[in-house]
């Protein structure tokens, strides 16, 4: 696998528009791990995925629903957050019926999910600092790595 490679977003449209890149590199049935603290991006980052597959409605972080499906004309996209789960509760929102082949998982607070969880194509690390946000990436899976290979050459 390829190593960790780092994006910087200034602003919220900064972070949408690498949202929208990723969208654009990922085939159908991209899974994404999302962490970090809260207010890092991670709902925002997810908004500009969505936006760059067709989506034109409003996108929320997931908390309280904990998944959101949205149908667009190439492919579905869960979101999940997973922020108010416990280990071993995946099984109980039906979790299973989510993992489509075709079917991209937007996945925040991933950790959460413990063991339940199988790797992602990509590593999402968000993070606050200065002057911005700050987003590593890392690929887990060879499609991982061909999506960050065509981000990365975008």
């Amino acid at each position: 696998m390829s190593d960790t490679r780092t994006f910087h977003s200034a602003t919220a449209e900064d972070m949408e528009a690498l949202g929208g890149r990723l969208a654009r590199a990922a085939p159908p049935g991209t899974r994404l791990h999302l962490a970090g603290e809260l207010a890092a991006g991670k709902t925002t980052l997810a908004r500009g995925y969505l936006r760059a597959l067709g989506h034109a409605g409003a996108v929320k972080s997931p908390t309280f629903t904990l998944v959101e499906t949205y149908t667009l004309a190439t492919r579905s996209v869960h979101h999940f957050d997973l922020y108010r789960m416990a280990g071993g509760e995946l099984e109980f929102i039906g979790f299973e019926d989510y993992l489509e082949p075709d079917a991209d998982l937007l996945i925040e607070w991933a950790e959460k999910g413990g063991d339940a969880l199988s790797a992602p194509d990509l590593d999402l690390r968000l993070r606050v600092v200065d002057d911005g946000r700050e987003v590593s990436i890392t690929p887990r899976t060879a499609r991982g790595e061909a999506v960050l290979d065509a981000l990365a050459n975008a």
